[in-house]
């Protein structure tokens, strides 16, 4: 009879950790801190718990997430230290990688969740080490239910479409492509953040018209070279947070936002964000109008102070529900009205024969995209009561107009 195989620290590790997944998804506490207490009992268990972490996050990256949307949802549905130790161990995993292997937007992500020092040991460890040693002591200070209840969460987050490459697979962008977006880009940032920062209503007006002019016409140009040149554009997908308050009528905005860019939007309320199809340039658009307009709307709402009936009661949320509502209804109606300017602009200059037809084809191909990631889609409705909320909101997104043709500098 040959010699019984002792099991690994990491082994034994991986089934404590099991054994108190399981009872905290039974809802056994006892057992649950029976399972913390064995952890704690181990010496080797801190090294070997944060790297069933970094095993346990890059399978979740493997079913779609990204690091601050898988961030945000431990976030939200446990706290920040449970967020700390997921953000610990992404921010590991992703060192394994060549850095030129990694997507531009998942290191800015990961550098949006990282602590300061984090990101302050990264940049004097070329090899990562010292970031993996402050990693393996946190790991040992943390609570061991926290990490039971972290694999926990982990280990339920569902499939998702992928936005983009995972580390290791990522592939540098041709560099003309990259610097005419990023250019146009700039200049939008620009251009809306001068919109949120005016108190002159005209003058935002003003900005927003130019931002979603240079945008519109962007994704027109870009259209024709493709068709012209024979290139390659396929729809992507783009997930963006929705928060509370108010989080239906956000996502009304949103739909707004992306159908008059030639997107679709669905929202998933149990993980708060919504998913956004369409291309690449159009995503990049719609995420920087909505943040924007979101900002622009907020602000006008919230000006308007608390509310009361003509009883005397508080009737604040039901008139900032109405308001947010109306606020992305007139909107979807004023973007379409920018992008038909600019489609006619178009035509104009290269003939409706040329346009209509690279335009149909890419709606065509989104409208595919769209319903081959979500076959089956429920739609909600939104009740609104407030009639002072609605014309107020109404009178907010008139006040950001996008047909203005005035000249604005940049």
């Amino acid at each position: 009879m040959g010699d019984k195989r002792v099991p690994s620290e990491r082994e034994i590790v991986e089934r404590i950790v099991a054994e108190g997944v399981f009872a905290y998804d039974a809802r056994r506490p006892a057992e649950v801190s029976r399972a913390a207490q064995a952890l704690a009992a181990r010496p080797g268990a801190p090294t070997a718990v944060f790297a069933l972490m970094q095993a346990e996050v890059l399978a979740v990256w493997q079913r779609g997430w990204q690091p601050f949307e898988l961030h945000r949802s431990v976030r939200k549905a446990l706290t920040e230290e449970h967020a700390r130790l997921a953000g610990a161990a992404m921010i590991a995993q992703t060192r394994t990688y060549a850095a030129t292997t990694v997507d531009e937007r998942w290191q800015a992500q990961l550098t949006q969740i990282a602590p300061a020092k984090s990101r302050d040991n990264a940049a004097r460890s070329r090899d990562g080490a010292a970031s993996d040693r402050d990693n393996a002591a946190g790991a040992a200070r943390t609570d061991p239910q926290q990490v039971i209840q972290t694999i926990w969460h982990l280990r339920r987050l569902p499939n998702l479409p992928f936005q983009g490459p995972l580390p290791g697979q990522a592939r540098p962008r041709h560099i003309h492509q990259h610097t005419v977006d990023q250019k146009m880009l700039d200049r939008v940032r620009a251009l809306l953040a001068k919109a949120e920062s005016t108190t002159f209503p005209e003058e935002a007006e003003a900005y927003t018209a130019k931002a979603q002019e240079l945008m519109a016409r962007h994704s027109i140009d870009f259209a024709l070279l493709m068709a012209r040149t024979g290139g390659k554009d396929e729809p992507a997908v783009r997930r963006i947070p929705i928060d509370n308050p108010y989080e239906a009528a956000k996502t009304l905005l949103l739909q707004a936002v992306a159908e008059a860019n030639g997107c679709r939007s669905v929202w998933t309320e149990s993980y708060g964000f919504a998913t956004v199809t369409g291309f690449p340039g159009d995503l990049d658009s719609v995420e920087l109008l909505f943040t924007s307009l979101l900002v622009q709307a907020v602000t006008a709402m919230t000006q308007s102070g608390p509310r009361q009936d003509r009883f005397g009661r508080n009737n604040t949320r039901s008139f900032r529900q109405a308001f947010l509502t109306a606020y992305a209804q007139r909107i979807g109606e004023r973007l379409r009205g920018a992008t038909e300017a600019a489609v006619s602009e178009t035509i104009r200059d290269v003939g409706e024969s040329t346009l209509l037809p690279v335009l149909k084809a890419r709606t065509e191909e989104v409208e595919s995209r769209f319903q081959e990631l979500f076959p089956t889609l429920r739609t909600r409705s939104i009740t609104v009561s407030n009639r002072q909320g609605w014309a107020e909101g109404r009178a907010a997104a008139d006040r950001a107009e996008l047909h203005s043709r005035r000249a604005v500098r940049e």
